[in-house]
């Protein structure tokens, strides 16, 4: 039998908490450990027992969320998704966050349609599943329906597949596109932050809710020497500039002459996210193909497995984040086992790959298998 993920929910609203609960206890593997209104509470509850993932809020009375996370992964580290309606306006306070030590951010469940309660059930689900497979560290303090219970689409849902035997031309223009979920947030900052400025342009997609991603582009912008941003439709990807698929949409990489642009399309959730890494991978393959270097990082799932197999199959240079610096080994696990990744690299290895990428003057052949 599967462990049973034991969860406690840390929320201030007793309304939020009994929405939690109900959506924790009807999975299968997962239970409600207990539930608490701030953060003492919390603490006295773990002393009697240690949960597997906390779900917790950000702004509650007597010690707020970040506090909480910090003190938590700085005397005993517990996986923590945070659930804020911060989430939904992109605050920097929820990004503060992630960089505390919270290895997810979902937006919390509100009254809408039947299919957006639907996907917030799933979000829920999958972020406490993922949450529950992360290795978090001990960190210096400082001063979704479930998976089974709703069609799991893949990229055909966006784009069709590139036709058989169709050849992408090289061109002088090179991009790099990049898939990330759960531990993401700091393994991109660590992959983009050495980058020099003439870096070849970079498609990026990161599992997060809806207006959170400009926020995160900000943050990464003011680290790193290329520019980062929040996609829109029609913006040029081009050397020295990053560009993040928004929250809750799906990022596209289109070609138009010698030269490579993005598009920003709403559609269904493929392998249950949007964005899915699937469907810009895909969509590289059709664009890009050897003219493209793929990167499959942390992250819950096989989101990205199936595009980048395409990525490979059309002469892509194909890499994925090893196990050792993963905060979950999921994505490029199911990534090597289609034999999709041509090599497994550490994080740190990856920005002087893709330079070397960038300067590689001799045609490759495909790395198909």
């Amino acid at each position: 039998m599967a462990k049973v993920i034991k969860v406690l929910i840390v929320d201030d609203s007793a309304s939020v908490r009994t929405v939690l609960s109900d959506i924790i206890s009807g999975e299968a593997d997962m239970e409600v450990m207990g539930t608490a209104s701030n953060p003492y509470f919390a603490a006295e509850r773990m002393r009697q027992d240690v949960p597997d993932v906390i779900i917790c809020d950000i702004e509650m009375p007597r010690m707020d969320g970040i506090t909480f996370v910090q003190k938590l992964m700085s005397q005993r580290p517990v996986p923590v998704v945070i659930c804020s309606s911060l989430a939904e306006a992109g605050s920097k306070t929820a990004l503060n966050a992630l960089e505390a030590g919270a290895v997810e951010i979902i937006a919390k469940p509100r009254v809408g349609t039947p299919q957006f309660l639907m996907e917030a059930r799933t979000r829920i689900c999958d972020a406490v599943r993922a949450a529950s497979q992360s290795k978090p560290r001990v960190r210096r303090a400082t001063g979704t329906a479930s998976e089974g219970s709703q069609a799991k689409l893949t990229a055909d849902a966006v784009l069709p597949p590139a036709a058989s035997g169709r050849l992408v031309d090289r061109t002088t223009d090179k991009v790099i596109v990049i898939g990330a979920s759960t531990g993401g947030t700091e393994a991109l900052r660590r992959l983009l932050e050495p980058l020099p400025a003439d870096a070849p342009g970079i498609a990026i997609v990161q599992h997060m809710p809806a207006g959170f991603t400009a926020a995160f582009a900000d943050r990464l912008n003011g680290l790193c020497r290329v520019e980062v941003r929040e996609a829109k439709t029609g913006d040029r990807l081009m050397p020295g500039l990053a560009l993040i698929a928004p929250g809750n949409s799906h990022l596209l990489l289109q070609r138009s002459g010698a030269q490579y642009h993005v598009e920003v399309r709403d559609g269904p959730l493929v392998t249950r996210h949007r964005p899915s890494v699937d469907v810009l991978f895909r969509s590289a393959a059709r664009s890009a193909g050897p003219n493209a270097l793929a990167i499959i990082m942390t992250g819950m799932g096989d989101d990205g497995a199936r595009g980048m197999l395409e990525l490979r199959q059309a002469g892509a240079l194909t890499l994925g984040q090893n196990e050792e610096s993963c905060v979950v080994y999921g994505m490029p696990k199911e990534a090597m086992k289609l034999g999709a990744v041509a090599h497994e690299l550490a994080l740190e290895r990856f920005p002087a790959e893709i330079m070397r990428f960038a300067n590689e003057i001799a045609p490759r052949m495909s790395h198909a298998r």
